[in-house]
């Protein structure tokens, strides 16, 4: 990773805590009151907050100070304190290191890649890395090729605990030597000229296996002739299955899913595009450190932190946000990276800024989580912090456009275009948003809503959220 001076704590402008005393807010607006009663939610089940960030009051309020599950706007909270402590710039670095002597393009000896961190090494950007290595002349790799995942030390977890669905990409988990957010794109095509199903995988790593069973039938494209069954057949997740069948008249289809385990995925989609770019390996693959006499090759930067931290509010990123809290822990108290390390790193930036986040409870970083909590009076704190710092600019631009862009895409279309960033927040049981409003007088407000109920998830809490919105935009 990029390093540069700590920087010090303090230097918080005033206009950057939330100071006003929690005291009685007048009863919610009526038009937030209707939409709550119209879809069932109770007063107790409702947190918001409006807050004026030029004078640090708020204007607007309702349980300002219980604490709630946040789902992910708590991303707000890790990727404002990533800019804030490491900077726009900050890059994470993956490594192409060397033992033994390259001669006439041939490496006589192991090629270790070794992973910085790198949340977003996508499949183009880690063909670049393949492509640079190849430029310099390296073609054949007699040795093994070494995974060295070291630069994270992570708890045993189970990426099927949250919702038993271990294979979707939102449940990843991280890893020192991500690629591709592990995931692999299957293509279901019939071919009515071969009468056949072709699978088609993008990536195709080369350590995956694939067993097409699907039929190809004749008729309508419906029941039984519509119907393909997926299956992960292997422990490692290396091998999958396709059984049904598929109508000559249905179009092609797709999904995603993650496989492999992350070095065996980085490994595979490696050897897949460096036999692509006329490179051969001879060796297998090994997972460990990289030993202490092995040699730099090549050192590839990642996007910067400030590329990172739009992509990852805009779409939503479960495994970024955690990559930047190993990231934040990291930068503060050394190698490896581990979660509780960011977690320290937050609280001890908090405490510096003055933000009140005494209440905050906070695990991975990302919001997929069952026991992040955190009130609406903490993130609006954290909101106008990031409204009034110098990072200001790169923060407000990371988050979804109403109506525009991102997870905002599809929702409230009827506001005037650019008037609402609000980073959104969803998981069973859990409505939220959180971001900023500006009215037509050019007056911007920070807003927090956090809905806490089963109805949640049919919906119950964005009209809620929007009701909310209008009335800033329409009062204020």
């Amino acid at each position: 990773m990029s390093r540069r001076p700590r920087a010090r704590a303090g230097g918080v402008l005033a206009a950057a805590c939330l100071c006003w005393p929690v005291v009685a807010l007048p009863a919610a607006p009526v038009e937030i009151a209707r939409a709550m009663a119209a879809h069932g939610l109770s007063d107790s089940t409702v947190s918001f907050v409006v807050l004026d960030p030029e004078t640090g009051h708020a204007v607007a309020g309702q349980n300002v100070a219980t604490p709630r599950s946040p789902a992910s706007t708590i991303k707000l909270l890790t990727t404002f304190a990533g800019l804030d402590m490491l900077g726009p710039a900050f890059t994470w670095h993956t490594r192409a290191l060397i033992r033994g002597a390259i001669r006439d393009g041939v490496l006589d000896g192991d090629l270790i890649l070794q992973g910085g961190g790198d949340p977003y090494m996508t499949l183009e950007r880690w063909w670049a890395f393949a492509r640079q290595l190849r430029g310099l002349g390296l073609k054949s790799i007699r040795g093994d090729v070494v995974v060295d995942n070291t630069g994270f030390a992570l708890p045993a977890e189970d990426p099927g605990a949250f919702d038993g669905r271990p294979n979707r990409a939102y449940n990843v988990l991280p890893d020192a030597m991500m690629v591709n957010f592990q995931t692999v794109e299957f293509s279901l095509v019939p071919n009515p000229d071969t009468r056949t199903v072709e699978v088609l995988a993008d990536p195709a790593p080369a350590n995956l296996s694939i067993d097409n069973r699907i039929r190809f039938v004749s008729g309508r494209c419906s029941g039984a002739a519509s119907r393909v069954d997926f299956e992960v057949t292997s422990a490692r997740w290396n091998r999958v299955q396709f059984t049904g069948a598929l109508s000559g008249r249905c179009a092609a289809r797709s999904f995603t899913r993650v496989l492999l385990t992350p070095a065996e995925y980085a490994y595979g989609t490696f050897t897949q595009l460096w036999r692509e770019l006329g490179g051969d390996v001879a060796g297998r693959l090994r997972v460990e450190a990289a030993p202490a006499d092995a040699r730099l090759l090549l050192n590839f930067d990642s996007l910067t932190l400030g590329e990172i931290v739009r992509l990852t509010n805009k779409y939503s990123s479960n495994l970024m946000a955690r990559h930047i809290l190993l990231a934040i822990g990291e930068e503060r108290f050394g190698a490896p990276a581990t979660p509780q390390k960011g977690v320290a790193a937050i609280g001890d930036w908090g405490r510096a800024r003055g933000l009140a986040l005494e209440d905050l409870s906070v695990d991975n970083g990302s919001g997929l989580s069952r026991t992040t909590r955190v009130s609406v009076l903490a993130l609006a704190n954290v909101l106008n912090a990031a409204y009034h710092s110098r990072y200001a600019p790169e923060f407000m631009a990371s988050l979804p456009l109403a109506g525009i862009d991102g997870t905002l895409r599809t929702r409230m279309k009827d506001i005037p275009a650019g008037a609402v960033r609000l980073k959104t927040g969803h998981i069973d049981g859990v409505s939220g948003v959180a971001g900023y409003v500006t009215t037509a007088a050019g007056k911007t407000y920070v807003v927090v809503c956090l809905i806490n109920d089963v109805r949640a998830d049919t919906g119950a809490g964005e009209p809620v959220h929007a009701a909310l919105v209008n009335w800033v935009l329409g009062n204020l």
